[in-house]
Parts: C-alpha cells; sequence; structure tokens
C-alpha cells in the first residue's frame, strides 16, 4: 500500500512492542520485538515457541456435504504472544503438503502426540519466529487435513485463505478439536501470505478479494490467470484434463469424495475447444469476479521466472501491469524456469525478504523502499538493479524479407509454411536451411548489445487453405554463448546442486531448518529462444467465440509474446521464426495435448512484423 497511517501511531498500538537498539539488547525479563540496523533481532526461542492448530470455517461447502468446509492452520509464535505480546503473522498456505511436498525437497509436516506441528515445512518458521513473528501453515481447502474439495483455484481455494485472514482479525470464527471457539487474541492481525506456484496463486488470489489485514504478499512462480496455466490464446499449451488432474493431485481422499466436482472442473475447462469461458473468468485474479487486480490493497513482491514454461511470463506482467498504482511493490525478474529464489540467490533473498517483511508487517524504517524497484537477472552471476520493470524502452520493429533478413523499412514477398506440431529446437536450429514447417529471419550481427525488456508484440497477414490454424512465432537469441540451462524441467529450471547445506535460522532435532545448496547450471549454445507466442487463428478476435477463416482469404492477426528481459550481445543475430504448433508448451507426456491442424500458412511479408521494447540507452 502507498499510504501506512497505522506507521505514524506505531507508539500507540500495543500489538506488537518494537524496541530500537543500536547495540545487543539489554537484558530483560520479559523480551520484546527488537530492531537493529533496521532489522528484526532473534531474541526469541523457536524450541519453546508455542505450537498449536485450529480449524477456521470457510464461507462455502466446496464438497457438498451440507457443511462449511472447516481448514486447517498449523500455527508457531513466540511464547511470550502467550502472555501479552502481540505478533504479526506470515502465512503460507498450500495444497502441497500431502502431494508430492513442499518445496525444492519436498518438505511434509510431521505431528506430535496432541496433533500439533514438530515439522514445518520450509524455512520460514526457524528464521522469523525468533525475530517476533507469528508463522501460520495453511492446508489449502480439500487437502490435508482441511474438509472440502480442491478447485484448481477456484473460489473455495482463495476463500478458505481468506477466511483465515479474516480469523486472524476477528472477523471470521475457528474451533478446536473439541469444537470450542478460540480467537487470534494473541496477533496484532497484519499479515503477509507468501508462497510458490499454486501456493502463490492463493496468495494472489485472497489479495485480490480486497480482505483487510493483509498487508502484503510475495508470490513466487505464480499464476494469476489459472486459464493461461494451460490455455494461449485459444491453443491448449498443457494436456487435456488438467484441472481435474491436478485436483486430484493434491488431494488424498478416497476419489469418490470429489468425483463429481472433479467433473465439473472438466466440463467448465472445456479442453475441446480452449476457449475462454465462465468457468475460467471465475478462476482469474486480474479481473475476476471472486479476485481482481483492481481491489488489492496489499503491497506485492512478486518473483519471476522468464524461462517458467509452467507459470509463464505473461502470468505476472499483466497482473502486475493491472495493480491500482497505489500499491507499493517490489520484484526479482529471473532468467531461470519454475523457481523459488531461495535455491538460485539465497542469502541476498533472505536478507531482502527480512527487510520486507520486518518494514511491511512490522513498521520497521529500512532501506528496502529506498533500493531499486527491481532486480533484473541478465545472465549468469548477472544482476543489475532498476527503478522499475520493464526499464524505460522505445518500440523498434523489425520485417521479414524475401531473401531471409530481418530489417527495418519495408518488405515484400511471401512465404509459407505447414502448421505441424515440433519442438522449438527443431524450430529454431539451422536457420538458414529450408525447413517446410517454419520461415526463419534473421538481422545482421549486432554493433553493440541490446536489451528486450517488457512484451514483444507480432504481426502475421496470412492465408490458410483450411479454416484453422495454430500460428506460432520464437524471437531467437543467435551467437554462441553461455546462459542460464532454465528451459527443461529436467535440468533442474536453471539450477544445480553443489557441495554443502545452509540451515537457516533456529531449529529443532525434527525441524533443523537446513536446506542443501544450489547453484546457476549453465549451458554453452548456440542460440537461445528468448521469447514466444502461439493463437489460434480462430481466436484472433474473441478468445471466448471462435471464427473459423475463410481459406483462402487474407487475415491480418496480431498478438502479444511472452514478456522478457533478455540482452543480445554485441556480435549476435536476432531471429525471427514463424512456424505452427509448438510442441515445448504441451505438457502432453501427462495425457492428450494440442494437435497441429496441418494447414498451409502463407504468409504475406509486406503485412508482417515483430515490434520489440528495446531498451533506451544511457
Amino acid at each position: 500500500m502507498s499510504v501506512h497511517p497505522w506507521r505514524a501511531s506505531l507508539a500507540a498500538v500495543p500489538l506488537a512492542a518494537v524496541t530500537a537498539v543500536a547495540g545487543a539488547p539489554a537484558a530483560s525479563a520479559k523480551p520484546e520485538i527488537e530492531v537493529s540496523g533496521g532489522l528484526t533481532q532473534p531474541v526469541f526461542s523457536y524450541t519453546d515457541a508455542i505450537r498449536e492448530h485450529v480449524r477456521v470455517q470457510s464461507p462455502l461447502d466446496s464438497d457438498g456435504d451440507g457443511k462449511k468446509d472447516l481448514v486447517r492452520v498449523d500455527i508457531i509464535r513466540p511464547k511470550e504472544s502467550g502472555s501479552g505480546l502481540k505478533v504479526p503473522v506470515i502465512m503460507h498456505q498450500s495444497p502441497y503438503f500431502d502431494n508430492p511436498g513442499v518445496g525444492f525437497q519436498l518438505d511434509h509436516k510431521k505431528y506430535d502426540a496432541n496433533g500439533n506441528l514438530t515439522k514445518f515445512p520450509l524455512f520460514y518458521d526457524n528464521y522469523f519466529v525468533p525475530r517476533g513473528y507469528a508463522f501460520v501453515s495453511v492446508d489449502m481447502v480439500g487437502t490435508r487435513l482441511s474438509e472440502g474439495c480442491p478447485t484448481g483455484g477456484g473460489p473455495s481455494d482463495v476463500l478458505g485463505g481468506k477466511a483465515v485472514i479474516d480469523w486472524l482479525n476477528g472477523r471470521a470464527p475457528a474451533y478446536d478439536d473439541n469444537g470450542d471457539p478460540v480467537k487470534a487474541t494473541w496477533t496484532t492481525g497484519r499479515t503477509g501470505m507468501i508462497g510458490h506456484s499454486y501456493e502463490g496463486a492463493l496468495a494472489i488470489g485472497v489479495a485480490g478479494t480486497g480482505v483487510a489485514g493483509l498487508e502484503t504478499i510475495v508470490p513466487l512462480a505464480a499464476p494469476s490467470s489459472w486459464y493461461d496455466m494451460w490455455r494461449a490464446n485459444g491453443t491448449l499449451t498443457d494436456f487435456k484434463g488438467g484441472q481435474a488432474w491436478l485436483a486430484k493431485r493434491v488431494d488424498a481422499d478416497p476419489p469418490e469424495k470429489c468425483a463429481a466436482v472433479h467433473q465439473r472442473m472438466t466440463a467448465g475447462s472445456d479442453d475441446a475447444t480452449g476457449d475462454y469461458n465462465a468457468y475460467w473468468d471465475e478462476l482469474d485474479y486480474r479481473d475476476g469476479p471472486i479476485s481482481s487486480a483492481r481491489n488489492v490493497r496489499a503491497s506485492v513482491f512478486p518473483v519471476v521466472g522468464m524461462h517458467d514454461r509452467n507459470v509463464m511470463g505473461n502470468q505476472f506482467s499483466q497482473w502486475w501491469t493491472a495493480l491500482p498504482r497505489r500499491v507499493e511493490r517490489k520484484v526479482w525478474v529471473t532468467q531461470y524456469g519454475h523457481l523459488d529464489p531461495f535455491w538460485a540467490r539465497r542469502d541476498a533473498w533472505v536478507d531482502t525478504l527480512h527487510k520486507w517483511f520486518d518494514h511491511e508487517l512490522m513498521g520497521v524504517a529500512n532501506d528496502i523502499m529506498r533500493r531499486p524497484r527491481a532486480d533484473v537477472q541478465l545472465g549468469p552471476d548477472r544482476w543489475i538493479t532498476q527503478a522499475d520493470w520493464p526499464a524505460p524502452t522505445r518500440t523498434v520493429t523489425l520485417r521479414p524479407r524475401q531473401d531471409g533478413s530481418l530489417l527495418r523499412g519495408p518488405s515484400k514477398g511471401a512465404g509459407s509454411f505447414l502448421d505441424t506440431k515440433q519442438a522449438e529446437l527443431a524450430m529454431a536450429e539451422n536457420p538458414a536451411t529450408a525447413n517446410p514447417n517454419r520461415l526463419a529471419y534473421l538481422t545482421p550481427p549486432l554493433k553493440e548489445a541490446v536489451r528486450l525488456s517488457g512484451t514483444p508484440t507480432v504481426s502475421l497477414k496470412v492465408k490458410l487453405d483450411k479454416p484453422a490454424a495454430n500460428l506460432g512465432v520464437l524471437l531467437v537469441d543467435y551467437g554462441t554463448d553461455t546462459r542460464i540451462h532454465g528451459v527443461d524441467p529436467a535440468q533442474g529450471q536453471g539450477l544445480k546442486l553443489i557441495d554443502g547445506h545452509d540451515c537457516v535460522g533456529e531449529g529443532t532435532a525434527d525441524d533443523d531448518g537446513c536446506y542443501l545448496r544450489a547453484g546457476d547450471n549453465t549451458i554453452t549454445s548456440g542460440f537461445q529462444v528468448v521469447s514466444r507466442g502461439i493463437i489460434d487463428a480462430q481466436n484472433r478476435r474473441s478468445l471466448s467465440r471462435p471464427a473459423p477463416l475463410a481459406p483462402g482469404r487474407p487475415y491480418q492477426i496480431t498478438w502479444k509474446m511472452l514478456p522478457q528481459d533478455y540482452e543480445f550481445k554485441a556480435g549476435h543475430r536476432l531471429g525471427l521464426v514463424l512456424t505452427g504448433t509448438n510442441a515445448d508448451l504441451d505438457q502432453a507426456v501427462l495425457g492428450e495435448g494440442e494437435t497441429a491442424t496441418g494447414a498451409r500458412v502463407t504468409v504475406d511479408l509486406a503485412g508482417t512484423s515483430i515490434a520489440l521494447p528495446l531498451v533506451v540507452s544511457g
């Protein structure tokens, strides 16, 4: 948020005693939250922390059993919060506590004889509880010990998380194991949500409800539209039945419990057409009926991997652009795949996250908001900072020519290819070699480095010999270089494990807070696909209302590619590849995916172009 009136009256708020100290804290019979050097200090015992659990009542009955779902909430907080100290909350809501586990090492929860956690997945509890935070681990509706059915990011998933925020602020009921009401009297109510992938989507979704008390979110590689998780402009970029598959995967209950929910999800997702409909609209957190970017009041600190094939970069960029200007924000833009930055840049990440939560949840005066808003990775071990994302740019429009060049200025001529399903390697390699399934065009070698920052736009003037075709386009960097190997999930999303481990925060025998180390996984290659885009030509005007093309008639089709922040080095060449169905965007190994139409696509080069947002130098 841009305005924090509570900070001006912090001394009058008894919810969290914050004491700034210049040196070592003085001895005290009753520790208070202590701050030194703009950071909260670890003065509370992790071993002695209070561990408890409650069930918060959701507003929905997702499994149709006639009762509103109860959401399991596991809590760890400083023992002093049981005797008057009020603390803020870091909340991690996840569907993954059963399957497949949480984080890179697939952590799972462990319980004692009373049903309280002895092992909280990830490091947030180990690090932040000693510094005066409560950590709340929430089993998403329909998973682990929560009631209901998971709905692939649907209303019950989101509103279950919102109910926990409401309970922390005295607006929703919760119960202990005996069914007795429980109130969160130990908290300030100020809450920050954090999570990776589906978990991050829940944070975005809850923030989009505008719920009071949610002060900040940190979504990592997170979807903001579930349509865009499985679709791209009318094409199927994941396997058929994916929504129901995901719901089944995270749910350890007997299959029959949520069978009716799965059937509704399969029918609603309409895999046969790939079109947008009311089902997908309800799962849109940018401008949907349940959650919308315009309703966000919390500050935001997203992290995005621009080579993420699972949650692609437009999930971040479109939501980021739609946020109200009043929303305080920070971002990390990386060249990795689908990763939590704890594994990619650990020391810097923990330091930055610590300052962020201290500032947003504790009101600590530190330099986090005076730092540049965006950290951007341009290559292995190469990071820069800038005032915002994207960087200031100018649009440069390039056009393909009959001789295979890609230049500014007018063009003429034509080319054609067949809509076949190909891997990107086959599409992009050997651009000077004729290939009936693609057209490739290259700029001359660059005289100096050029940086792309933002979202390219492509426009094709085409004729088809059938009523439909999938139109694909690749922007390629041709030139030998050492790059982050972040495209293939089998290659670690851009990382590899290295020797050693780090113990982050304090620990116990069951929960040591120790994690393996990772470093950049690099590859020396002759080219790299920088950005991509695909569209079902029938959806050129509308994602909801397809319009078949008249064979032989020319059509101008314009759409946005995926965003990127990338530097093309001097001597390299930019390549534009025009092609059909992209096999790399289709995880068909898990089921039937998109099929190519076999249509012949004839391209009028005079009406074809790519518009690139290039960074203004100096």
